[in-house]
């Protein structure tokens, strides 16, 4: 690993040269006018596929694997001390976690966030998301503890649940040593770490023998994979960060570890007829507003199911996995919620239709749509100099939601 700042510098000119190539294949994605920042994430997106065909030519040279390049890049420049936070590296149950405190003097104990951060079960770090947790520990004035999570597909599902869930544990069996208010802690996560907070408080909310959760905060999350043909993933299917392809890619290998099977997953031949039919209820375009049908939906014919995909991918009717199908017992004991979805995401649908599952079954949910986000703008509302103000708007109503708590 210490080679790789090295080989940054010998293979920038291979850098550029594919960056180039991907700039002329760009017309093939789709950057909606209506999108925040277009040039912006044009460019992004430029550096993210550059990146990836880098990581590929140092595959094939032998040097390092795209996987490890493609993390090791994302990871940033390190921060450096904040004068307003104390920040330690610990362990929560063997499982690494970081933790913010407010240097502040405090009335009283402080509320407590559980953060599990983005990347597909695949990326992501605690220096990735080093950003973030700093604003909201500071914005908050909240203990902030943020997972690293076994990745995937070295650590198959339910790893990356069943870190998250321990850490949880440790934390809510320990507040009193960080100034926590048991009664008011929550958990907190974007798109794949969206996945895993909900998992984590469905698990929670039956549990009598640790301190009720207050809230679940759910950015842009992804929650079931039965359908990847909602209309999001119809009308956001090429739009960045998270394509519609790449969304069916990472839950395979969160679950199994590869990607077989990828294109019978995305048609939905993966589902037996009748468990379809059970989830319908709760996994439907019927369920979803007309508003958010306007950019098109084009009816799919049924495809064939194949029995042989079905049991290779049967985990994804797990709740654990996909918590959009968990049962209303479970649901109706789920803690206030504040979901975060965003127009010009694939993964918009399932933050609407949980949204729907929860108002339901009783539970308070406050919800923010950003009109003009994409998949990953929270993470991005300051990223290498660029600026997404819609990203930052976003992460102030996610702050404001805390201070109610």
């Amino acid at each position: 690993m210490a080679l790789l700042p090295a080989l940054l510098l010998l293979l920038l000119p291979l850098a550029a040269l594919a960056a180039a190539a991907v700039l002329l294949g760009l017309p093939s994605y789709d950057i909606p006018p209506g999108v925040n920042q277009p040039a912006k994430l044009r460019l992004v997106l430029t550096l993210l596929l550059g990146t990836a065909a880098l990581g590929r030519i140092l595959e094939k040279t032998g040097l390092c694997s795209q996987l490890t390049f493609g993390r090791y890049v994302r990871q940033g420049r390190k921060l450096g001390l904040d004068p307003k936070l104390f920040i330690q590296d610990l362990q929560f149950n063997e499982v690494p976690v970081r933790v913010y405190q407010p240097k502040a003097t405090s009335d009283g104990p402080r509320r407590g966030i559980l953060f599990f951060h983005g990347g597909g079960w695949v990326f992501g770090s605690l220096d990735t998301y080093e950003k973030v947790c700093r604003y909201l520990s500071r914005e908050s004035d909240s203990v902030v503890v943020s997972v690293q999570y076994r990745l995937a597909p070295e650590h198959k599902y339910p790893a990356a649940y069943e870190d998250c869930l321990s850490a949880s544990q440790h934390f809510l069996q320990h507040l009193q040593h960080y100034g926590v208010d048991p009664a008011r802690v929550a958990v907190c996560g974007d798109s794949a770490g969206g996945n895993l907070a909900a998992a984590v408080s469905q698990t929670l909310a039956g549990r009598s023998d640790l301190p009720r959760l207050r809230a679940q905060i759910l950015i842009y999350p992804g929650l079931q994979a039965l359908d990847f043909n909602l209309p999001s993933y119809q009308q956001n299917r090429g739009v960045p960060l998270l394509f519609r392809e790449r969304a069916a890619f990472f839950a395979l290998l969160y679950l199994n570890g590869d990607a077989l099977h990828l294109q019978e997953v995305l048609e939905g031949s993966h589902i037996p007829p009748d468990m379809r039919l059970k989830y319908k209820k709760w996994v439907s375009p019927d369920n979803i507003p007309e508003e958010f049908k306007v950019r098109g939906v084009k009816p799919l014919r049924p495809t064939d199911f194949i029995a042989e995909v079905y049991e290779t991918v049967k985990g994804f009717c797990e709740p654990n996995l996909c918590p959009l199908l968990a049962e209303d017992s479970v649901v109706h004991q789920l803690p206030e919620s504040f979901i975060l979805t965003c127009e010009y995401d694939v993964l918009r649908d399932d933050g609407l239709l949980y949204k729907k599952r929860l108002e339901d079954n009783g539970v308070p949910v406050t919800w923010y749509h950003l009109e003009d986000g994409f998949h990953g703008i929270i993470s991005l509302y300051d990223y290498c100099g660029f600026s997404f103000p819609s990203g930052k708007r976003g992460l102030d109503r996610v702050v404001n939601f805390l201070k109610s708590l």
